[in-house]
C-alpha cells in the first residue's frame, strides 16, 4: 500500500484498514507458528502497511484537535 492511496481515506476508513491490515498480521503470525507461512516478507510489508496507516490516523488526530 502506498502513502498515496493512504492519504485518500477517511478517518473511519484507515480504522478499518488498520483493523483489517491487523487481522491479516495475525493470521500471518499463526501461518509462522505452524510453519505454513510461504511468503515470510510479507510480515515486514503488513508491519509497514500497519505504521503507514497509523502514522496518518495519529496526522488527522493531531490536526483535528488544532483547529
Amino acid at each position: 500500500m502506498k502513502s498515496s492511496e493512504i492519504k485518500d481515506l477517511t478517518a473511519a476508513e484507515l480504522r478499518a484498514k488498520s483493523r483489517d491490515l491487523r487481522q491479516d498480521l495475525f493470521n500471518l503470525h499463526l501461518q509462522k507458528a505452524s510453519a505454513q507461512l510461504e511468503k515470510p516478507a510479507r510480515l515486514r510489508t503488513l508491519r509497514r502497511d500497519i505504521a503507514r496507516v497509523e502514522t496518518r490516523i495519529s496526522a488527522l488526530r493531531t490536526k483535528a484537535a488544532q483547529v
